[in-house]
């Protein structure tokens, strides 16, 4: 090929260090902003946190966390830095909406299903955080264990079986396995012995533990109630013989079986309904962990204010002390690192700065789109898409859809994940719009006031909404009803 010298003109976007930083921290959730800079303010003597100011609730004025120290020696040393730093003037935007999920992947982020209760008061943000030090359930029965009068040997055993038992409470373990574990240490240990430890912590507390089956469970649970519970003896002969039948809502044969009225029957299936089929679940050795809302929400006369919570993350400056300490026209080792960390702490606040406005707009555009459902609850949800909020602040949807990810909305409803408030929509007869939000709403509450008897079925619920002008399939009904962890209607049939 031939050699040539050719002048070409383009357009690229350059992913800067200062942009690359602003787009990580608007995907960070709360306790992952609170983290980075937590490690800034350890790392750049630049950066302080500012004296505790009362934040203002109006969110027309800068609610911005962040506010940097004007002083007239700042503005000399800023001035005097170097020719680089003069080259990366930062700009009053910053734009966020490259596509950067190649390059930073958000971090994994177990959240907590279910909105909390949010009636309390506005000002009331602290959070009641229980003890960590909770007991697990080994450590509850080890503790029970220790109290038994136990030989040597049956001490063993004890171990050996609560070992066995699971998170939930059963003893899953074959006996012979239990054995096969000590003979060693054991050698005339017999398959006896370890059924009668095995019944001893049978009555241990949580009642029903160590049970080997669910009926096992609800029979030790009904065997330790007091012998004048009203149809104790009744409910322990149902679990013991007709347990299946009951799990198959057949009261037809469970009162044939039983020769019992349904009055009685009703009677003996609530006092069963009432045992715990987990009981290793009282003593859970999980952490609880708690949602801080990045917004909050209220009404003041009659209008939604939306206001960002100062408390995710402490108040930044600009060190003044170091600031001054920046010499004009001096090169040296440490005037440069005074430099390089007064740069950085800039484009810091001026990315974090970024984010809570980015985070206030997106939020406050929601909560426009959402006035119906902060009025009158999930069945006023609208159908909304990221696209529909992008175009109205002039954002990306991919900036729309990092500032949604992980951010939590604190309303008079509860707490709630800002993804949400976005759902897609089922055409309605009259060529409008249902959220597919508002159809579960419709779904749960058709399901809570049907008859126990005659539980609706899917069909049968996709006829009720065509009628009220929302055109769903049967199928389309069972996958909601499925999201909401509600079972079919033979599974819902009760006797009263």
């Amino acid at each position: 090929m031939k050699q040539s010298i050719q002048l070409k003109l383009g357009q690229n976007l350059t992913m800067t260090p200062q942009l690359q930083q602003a787009i990580r921290l608007l995907q960070l959730s709360s306790l992952e902003l609170s983290s980075e800079i937590q490690d800034a303010l350890e790392s750049n003597p630049m950066l302080e946190v500012a004296e505790s100011e009362q934040p203002d609730v109006n969110s027309n004025n800068d609610t911005s966390p962040v506010k940097e120290k004007a002083s007239a020696s700042e503005d000399i040393a800023a001035a005097d830095t170097d020719k680089a730093m003069a080259q990366s003037e930062m700009p009053d935007e910053l734009p966020v909406d490259t596509a950067w999920e190649d390059v930073y992947e958000p971090a994994n982020y177990q959240s907590l299903s279910g909105p909390a209760s949010g009636s309390g008061p506005f000002n009331d943000r602290e959070m009641d955080i229980s003890s960590d030090d909770s007991e697990s359930l080994h450590d509850h029965l080890t503790w029970q264990m220790s109290l038994t009068p136990f030989s040597e040997t049956d001490m063993q055993i004890a171990v050996a079986i609560i070992d066995a038992i699971t998170e939930d409470g059963y003893f899953t373990t074959p006996i012979a396995d239990i054995h096969e574990s000590l003979i060693a240490d054991i050698p005339e240990l017999e398959h006896d012995e370890i059924e009668a430890v095995l019944r001893q912590i049978q009555n241990f507390e949580p009642a029903g533990i160590a049970a080997r089956d669910l009926g096992d469970c609800l029979y030790l649970q009904l065997e330790q109630l007091d012998k004048d519970t009203p149809y104790r003896d009744l409910a322990m002969r149902l679990v013991k013989e007709h347990l299946d039948l009951l799990a198959g809502h057949d009261y037809n044969q469970l009162m044939r079986k039983m020769k019992l009225a349904e009055t009685e029957l009703q009677d003996v299936v609530n006092l069963v309904r009432s045992l715990n089929p987990r009981p290793g679940s009282q003593l859970s050795s999980q952490r609880t962990e708690y949602i801080v809302p990045d917004v909050y929400v209220r009404k003041v006369k009659g209008i939604w204010k939306v206001e960002l919570n100062a408390d995710v993350a402490p108040k930044l400056n600009i060190n003044s002390t170091y600031a001054n300490l920046i010499r004009r026209a001096d090169n040296s080792k440490d005037n440069n690192y005074l430099k390089d960390n007064l740069q950085e702490a800039r484009w810091l606040i001026k990315s974090l700065q970024s984010r809570n406005e980015t985070l206030l707009k997106v939020t406050t555009c929601i909560v426009e789109r959402q006035r119906g459902f902060l009025e009158h609850g999930e069945e006023a949800m609208k159908a909304l898409v990221l696209h529909d909020i992008a175009e109205t602040v002039e954002m990306h949807e991919s900036t729309i859809s990092r500032v949604t990810t992980r951010k939590y909305l604190h309303t008079p409803r509860g707490i709630f994940e800002l993804k949400y408030f976005f759902s897609s929509h089922v055409s309605t007869a009259n060529g409008g719009e249902c959220s597919s939000t508002a159809i579960r709403a419709l779904i749960k509450k058709l399901i809570a006031a049907e008859e126990p008897k005659k539980p609706l079925s899917d069909n049968k619920i996709a006829s009720i909404l065509a009628q009220q002008g929302i055109n769903v399939a049967r199928r389309t009904v069972a996958k909601y009803r499925e999201a909401m962890s509600i079972p079919p209607s033979n599974e819902r049939k009760r006797l009263m």
